[in-house]
């Protein structure tokens, strides 16, 4: 039980960590006259507010710097929506995981084109023979790619059952 709770919390920890990657503006399309052409414009203009799609090889450096213990809390507050409101949660949960000998590597990327992105995650503990795999949420946010809140709370509380004021 204790070592599915270590589980579950890291690979919350490392879809959270490894999501604020890096953003840049690829500029706007130019607007049109006819009304129809503005609606589209528009909406494709919101769309391009998003950062870009980070690769799995970009989630898992992020990763690697939510793992890193000698990163302080308050440079990863950026990798979890509403972290900034328990910065030190994160390391909490990058303890659990080191200690657990948890590796996570996301395999793949999935643009939801909504703002939001999902990510495929492989995990394996130490001494284990079968990797585990599943999903991790992102939404973009302040121009990063963030684990969502939603997401990082049911993993924070219903599985590697630890308190936050992030999740109250």
């Amino acid at each position: 039980m204790k070592l599915r709770k270590i589980t579950v919390a890291t690979v919350a920890l490392a879809a959270a960590l490894t999501m604020s990657a890096c953003s840049s503006d690829d500029g706007g399309n130019s607007a049109e006259t006819t009304a129809e052409t503005t609606t589209t414009t528009t909406e494709t203009v919101a769309a391009v507010d998003y950062p870009p799609v980070p690769s799995a090889e970009e989630l898992n450096a992020e990763l690697a710097r939510a793992f890193d213990l000698n990163v302080p809390a308050s440079e990863k507050t950026d990798l979890v929506q509403g972290a900034e409101e328990d910065p030190e949660l994160i390391n909490k949960v990058a303890q659990a995981a080191n200690d657990a000998g948890v590796q996570v590597n996301v395999v793949d990327v999935t643009d939801n084109e909504n703002g939001t992105i999902t990510a495929g995650v492989e995990m394996a503990l130490a001494g284990s023979e079968q990797p585990s795999f599943g999903t991790v949420d992102f939404v973009a946010e302040d121009d990063n790619w963030k684990v969502s809140k939603d997401y990082a709370c049911s993993i924070v509380i219903n599985m590697a059952q630890l308190q936050s004021p992030a999740c109250a």
